[in-house]
């Protein structure tokens, strides 16, 4: 009995031993506040805010010295005028690349009389000349429209195109409708010195809803599309003058019945927004003899203030004002610093922005520059051997002054004298109905932009057709894929051209949960760029165990917390549910978060040349870097999963960042141009407030197909659900058809792609998708 109760006792004893020692396990082997080989975490409060407030001052830095930049690279040819030409030739070739200047110009043997049944073209007559409605053909379907003042008697003493600003009507310029003091009347008083005026009518700001949804102005509108087409609403309005250039021209040489010897006398004048084409138009054509603007010049740095319709992708890498001015030097150069015109959209889904005028000394600081810039050429020798200043500024301190009398005496000096006459020209019959006359302008700016997205299948299909080519073996597609690899990350992405700094890993344990542990992670990128995530690490590994690594991406708006832990309904946890699989995950912070603080990190990556992914790519280089290092990852198998604007993300990084050796698309994939650029479709982006989301010229280069194509040979999968509002699920198959078509038709490697369709909205759905990264990234399935 004694012997019996003392095993009982025996047993008891070591069953609670065990016991304690099972419930005391997790205290005991209690994973560490910090991961090993890192420092502690002390940022505090929102690290994401911080984040985006890094990247913002490191973008500002970027734009302020891109003067400098440019500095470095302007290394003009000044031996001769016909040397410096020859330089400034490739110059011109990008500013009209990158200003969208592209459609070739329909030809133009005379403008059209704009007359009807019931009234004339002649619209009204002044002392010596008319006034006539007007309109020519200057692209595609598309026309100019506006007033010909044309000299009664007597031959013109000048060609010139007047060009208004955006809110200004053709009519004021001319004086016959109010809203212009006399002075400021700048067609009249040219016609009224015997030039042969044309002045064309802009596309307003006139804010209007979009389909019932994104408050946009007209210029906003047409950008939208144009932009993701590789045009540009600036280089549009800059066709319509150059057309009337080539009328002139023309006309000019049929004058003077000798076409080889003939030289129009041509000018351009612009104000506000007018201003801008007009300096814009005459850096591109020499045919331009003297131009003169006022209200636009000056530091182009703030453009990222301006309104949208002004981004011009990679415009301060190249070109600021000064360079523009010193592109048309020795060319006679007026400008008018006068006041500009004032404006605030306030970004009712539609892109918030302002002009303001620049102040006395911004301008003549920017024309010193340009006098520089342009060397011999700022000044011309005269006959009698003086010196004259090729560009001449006019103004006065305080800006009040109306100095349009004395611009336009100055931008006549080529040409001959500026008459005073105070004479109004006499309507003839009804001013022209200016709304009208917008809605057409509209209209043909819009159809162009349509027939473009139409036609840009086919472009692209030439632009890529080398890369489906070298599909012969993987060798000579992996080598030209690297060339479209350079392409996209030098003209679409954009690439800034620093090393990475050392991560100098900082972290803290977030969570500690039965099957895995998170932990908080820091690492720095660039000067005062970090990246940030959520590392989580299963429990129970073997110290020299390497598993395969999941980097899963939130969408707009997200958090990397979303990914783990609340059952986000886009989400569902699934970085957690991977690691609960095995598979170590990394839920990195991406910038688009808080709405207009994000969007306007775009606006001031643009001028540079480049983008919110010019930035994101190296934070994603940095974290796969760092992830490699660590005991327990396979540095050969990180994987890529993306939701929504994480799934825009999964076709932009991983063709960047090849450590990634798979990707996921979920919730975005599609007809990725057509969804940016129609104007038609309920699921575009030309009706919402994602005015960041457009991207420069992938309609010529790369839509979605394309870039899965710089993914390739590496496995990719889409994830679609049938009730995604993304897009149709025709064009999702539309597309994704091209990208199965290269993977199985032309690489033989069918069993890398695949596509999951699923009855649900624009979430994650974890099922083909989990088996997916299992089979690629070589981690057996639970059981």
């Amino acid at each position: 009995m004694i012997r019996r109760c003392f095993f009982r006792v025996l047993i008891l004893t070591c069953l609670g031993i065990i016991s304690w020692l099972h419930l005391s396990a997790p205290l005991m082997a209690q994973e560490p506040d910090v991961l090993p080989g890192t420092q502690r975490l002390t940022l505090e409060g929102d690290i994401a805010s911080h984040l985006v407030s890094g990247v913002d001052r490191f973008l500002l830095r970027e734009v302020e010295t891109s003067a400098e930049r440019r500095l470095a690279r302007w290394k003009p040819d000044t031996s001769s005028l016909e040397a410096y030409q020859r330089w400034l030739e490739p110059r011109r070739n990008r500013l009209a690349h990158i200003l969208g200047v592209r459609d070739p110009r329909a030809s133009v043997p005379a403008l059209e009389y704009q007359a009807t049944t019931r009234e004339p073209a002649l619209l009204a007559r002044g002392p010596q000349y008319e006034v006539h409605l007007v309109r020519w053909p200057a692209f595609g379907d598309v026309h100019g429209e506006g007033l010909l003042l044309v000299p009664v008697n007597r031959e013109p003493l000048a060609n010139v195109v007047a060009i208004p600003d955006a809110d200004q009507t053709p009519e004021q310029l001319a004086g016959l409708q109010a809203g212009l003091p006399p002075d400021s009347q700048v067609a009249r008083r040219l016609a009224e010195s015997g030039c042969r005026v044309v002045v064309p009518a802009l596309l307003s700001r006139k804010l209007e809803p979009r389909n019932g949804r994104a408050v946009l102005t007209h210029r906003e509108f047409i950008y939208r599309s144009a932009y993701e087409l590789g045009r540009h609403i600036l280089g549009y309005e800059i066709q319509k003058v150059l057309a009337v250039v080539d009328w002139f021209t023309t006309e000019s040489q049929l004058r003077a019945n000798n076409a080889a010897k003939a030289s129009p006398r041509i000018g351009l004048v612009g104000y506000g927004e007018g201003g801008l084409i007009a300096l814009y138009a005459a850096a591109l054509d020499p045919r331009i003899q003297s131009v003169c603007v006022g209200g636009c010049f000056g530091d182009r740095r703030d453009v990222w203030r301006q309104p949208v319709d002004r981004n011009v992708f990679g415009l301060l890498e190249d070109f600021g004002d000064a360079e523009v001015a010193a592109m048309i030097l020795p060319r006679q150069i007026v400008v008018e610093a006068c006041k500009a015109p004032e404006v605030t959209l306030p970004g009712s889904g539609g892109a918030p922005g302002r002009l303001i005028t620049p102040p006395l000394s911004e301008v003549e600081a920017e024309c010193a520059r340009a006098r520089r810039l342009a060397g011999p050429f700022a000044r011309t020798r005269k006959p009698d051997g003086s010196e004259q200043d090729n560009l001449i500024v006019v103004g006065q301190p305080d800006l009040s002054f109306n100095a349009s009398a004395q611009a336009l005496t100055a931008f006549l000096q080529p040409f001959g004298v500026l008459d005073r006459v105070e004479e109004l020209p006499k309507l003839l019959r009804s001013l022209p109905d200016a709304e009208a006359r917008q809605r057409r302008q509209l209209h043909e700016l819009d159809r162009h932009n349509q027939w473009l997205l139409s036609e840009s299948p086919y472009v692209r299909q030439q632009f890529i057709k080398p890369l489906w080519e070298a599909a012969k073996s993987l060798e000579s597609y992996e080598k030209e894929a690297e060339r479209y690899r350079r392409i996209f990350a030098e003209e679409v992405i954009g690439r800034f051209d620093y090393p990475l700094l050392p991560a100098n890993p900082r972290t803290r344990k977030l969570f500690d949960e039965p099957k895995w542990t998170g932990y908080e992670v820091v690492l720095d990128v660039y000067p005062d760029v970090i990246a940030y995530g959520i590392l989580l690490l299963p429990k129970r590994m073997k110290g020299d165990e390497k598993r395969p690594v999941v980097v899963c991406q939130h969408g707009l708006e997200g958090r990397p917390v979303e990914t783990i832990t609340g059952d986000h309904p886009a989400y569902h946890d699934f970085a957690a549910k991977l690691a609960e699989r095995g598979f170590i995950t990394f839920s990195p912070q991406n910038l688009y978060i808080f709405g207009d603080r994000f969007r306007t990190l775009q606006r001031k990556a643009n001028p540079i040349q480049k983008t919110l992914f010019s930035v994101i790519v190296p934070q994603h280089q940095q974290i796969v870097n760092w992830l490699k290092t660590l005991p327990n990852v396979d540095g050969e198998r990180i994987g890529f999963y993306g939701l929504s604007y994480g799934g825009k993300s999964a076709m932009r990084i991983p063709p960047l960042v090849k450590e990634y050796c798979l990707s996921i698309c979920s919730a975005d994939f599609n007809e990725w141009v057509w969804k940016n650029a129609s104007s038609r479709s309920p699921y575009s982006y030309v009706f919402t407030g994602e005015y960041e989301i457009f991207e420069f010229d992938l309609g010529s280069t790369f839509n979605y197909a394309e870039m899965a194509a710089l993914i390739a040979p590496r496995p990719f999968m889409v994830e679609r659900g049938h009730f995604d509002g993304v897009a149709p699920d025709e064009t999702v198959a539309y597309e994704f058809a091209k990208v199965r078509h290269l993977y199985q038709a032309r690489l033989g490697l069918g069993d890398r792609v695949a596509i999951e369709w699923f009855v649900g909205p624009h979430t994650i759905h974890g099922k083909g998708t989990f088996e997916f990264l299992h089979r690629h990234l070589r981690w057996p399935e639970p059981r």
